[in-house]
Parts: C-alpha cells; sequence; structure tokens
C-alpha cells in the first residue's frame, strides 16, 4: 500500500468507495448498504471502505476485468446466487457484453461442477430477461 493511501482517512477511502460502488452497481449497490443500515451499518460502512474504496479502487485491472473474475468466482461458488444476481448486472453496468457472460460461466463447469454453473446461467437468463436481453 502507498504511503498515500496509508495516511488516507476513513471518509476518504468512505467516498472513493462509495463513488467506485455507484459506478459498477449503480442504485443495487445503495439498496444493499441501506438493507445493512438496521442491522449492520458497519458491515457496509467496511465494505464500502475496504471492497470498493480499498480494493476495487486499485488501477491494475479495469473493471470489465474485475466483474468477469467476480461473477466466475461467485458462479463458482455456487451458494452465493444473490450476489451473483448483483454482479451480472454490475458486469453488464461497465461494459461486459451477455456473450462474455455466458462464457465465463460456462467455462466453470471446469472447475466448479455442472450444478454451480447451471445456476449461474439460470441467474443470467433471470438478469437478461429483466434487461431485455434474450432473444
Amino acid at each position: 500500500m502507498t504511503t498515500e493511501r496509508m495516511a488516507e482517512t476513513t471518509a476518504q477511502r468512505y467516498q472513493r468507495g462509495l463513488a467506485k460502488l455507484q459506478e459498477i452497481d449503480g442504485k443495487s449497490g445503495d439498496e444493499v448498504v441501506a438493507a445493512l443500515a438496521d442491522i449492520a451499518p458497519d458491515f457496509a460502512s467496511l465494505m464500502i471502505e475496504f471492497g470498493f474504496g480499498d480494493v476495487y479502487s486499485r488501477p491494475t485491472l479495469d473493471l470489465r476485468s474485475k466483474e468477469i473474475a467476480v461473477v466466475a468466482a461467485l458462479t463458482a461458488m455456487g451458494t452465493a446466487a444473490p450476489q451473483l444476481k448483483v454482479h451480472l448486472n454490475a458486469a453488464l453496468n461497465v461494459g461486459v457484453t451477455p456473450d462474455e457472460i455466458r462464457e465465463t460461466i460456462m467455462l466453470m463447469g471446469l472447475y466448479a461442477g455442472f450444478p454451480a454453473t447451471l445456476n449461474g446461467l439460470f441467474k443470467a437468463k433471470e438478469v437478461f430477461a429483466e434487461r431485455g436481453l434474450l432473444g
């Protein structure tokens, strides 16, 4: 971590993270933060500060690459359907195409098995339908 990053305040990390969250997820990110307000507002802050302010804001990978990796990871987990749905939308928001998403999920069949891949494909079908992308 750079000296500049180490000297940042929590408020600066939070603001950078909130901006990155909104860039990626739009209102879906805001909904997750709001849903945590009455049960774990500190967790929402940590997610924004660390997850988006520190990790997602790193410059080496672009947002498309990061979202492809997250879609792959969540598909492979096979237990994170709500989070996969958020990140399928995020991937589309940052320019990942439906074909790229489909291929990413299908690739997980080699590493995560057919059940996890089927679950991922059905979640992608749901998101694509909601966005008018099934043809």
